[in-house]
């Protein structure tokens, strides 16, 4: 079955950045277009970023130019580095397969951006 397990969330301040991972098994994940979506308190679900397998990488225009999406095809890892944070960024951040919001969800990381 689908696993899909992120880590490298953590508090930071303002202007900081993080790398945030996610260990993918279960599924061919080389050949899946792969998101990350985060949730916010009090707020619904949101797609941020997405790979598709063959070099084409979309985000959201609330992280376009700060975050980056990445893969290892190899190790079957997701990346998402995050630069210029903002405290609006503070959410948990989940990895998920497919885009927009359809799709298996992995449990999340918290990232907390202090002003």
């Amino acid at each position: 079955q689908v696993q899909l397990v992120e880590s490298g969330g953590a508090s930071v301040q303002a202007g900081g950045s993080l790398r945030l991972s996610c260990a993918a098994s279960g599924f061919p994940f080389g050949t899946y277009y792969m998101s990350w979506g985060r949730q916010a308190p009090m707020n619904p679900r949101e797609w941020i970023a997405g790979d598709n397998a063959r070099g084409r990488k979309d985000y959201a225009d609330s992280v376009k130019g700060r975050f980056t999406i990445s893969r290892d095809n190899v190790k079957n890892i997701l990346y998402l580095q995050m630069n210029d944070l903002k405290p609006e960024d503070t959410a948990v951040y989940h990895c998920k397969t497919g885009t927009g919001l359809s799709g298996n969800w992995g449990q999340g990381t918290q990232v907390t951006v202090s002003p």
